[in-house]
């Protein structure tokens, strides 16, 4: 997962930027862990999911206190964090409903992913922002008054200057952070 810290201050630019690990490799299945899940019974499945996500919410809180005492060194203040969501509808509460259906097994490995950040991200008392993927590029431009296409420009700037890799998750991360700093 891509974390990228923005700073608004003369313009915007990113001042962190970092992967979060949020999946702890000793654990089997801790990537993929509906997959792990999938064909395992009842009571087995929902282990290897919970087991999963507590060791998923501490590596959250990790890398984000990590992050949060990085910048304050250098500085600077943290108003909130922004979050990338899916378009996609709301899962269905019943965790054998989500093992029955691929689609929802890719998709509640999505949501588990963000539900982790969020949980990080109040732990340490910072507004979340959800954006939407497909909607990041025209409200980060509506937060910074500029076209989607200086945007965009802009945003491939930045990558140049703050050298390869530039990774696409990367660059939406950087939008997002310009959502929040538009409502701070």
């Amino acid at each position: 997962m891509a974390l990228a810290a923005a700073s608004a201050s003369p313009d915007p630019h990113v001042v962190l930027r970092r992967r979060l690990e949020l999946a702890d490799p000793a654990i089997p299945g801790s990537k993929q862990p509906y997959h792990e899940a999938e064909d395992r019974k009842p009571k087995e499945a929902a282990r290897i999911v919970g087991r999963c996500i507590d060791s998923s919410r501490a590596l959250a809180r990790e890398a984000l206190g990590g992050a949060l005492d990085e910048l304050r060194a250098r500085q600077h203040d943290v108003a909130g964090c922004g979050l990338l969501l899916s378009s996609g509808r709301p899962l269905p509460a019943d965790l054998h409903a989500i093992l029955a259906s691929h689609a929802l097994i890719h998709a509640a490995e999505g949501e588990m992913f963000r539900d982790v950040l969020v949980r990080a991200g109040e732990q340490f008392s910072l507004p979340v922002t959800g954006v939407r993927e497909r909607d990041v590029l025209a409200r980060a431009a509506e937060a910074t008054g500029l076209t989607t296409a200086a945007l965009q420009r802009r945003v491939a700037e930045m990558g140049r200057a703050l050298g390869p890799p530039w990774r696409q998750d990367e660059k939406l991360a950087t939008l997002a952070a310009w959502v929040v700093l538009s409502r701070a």
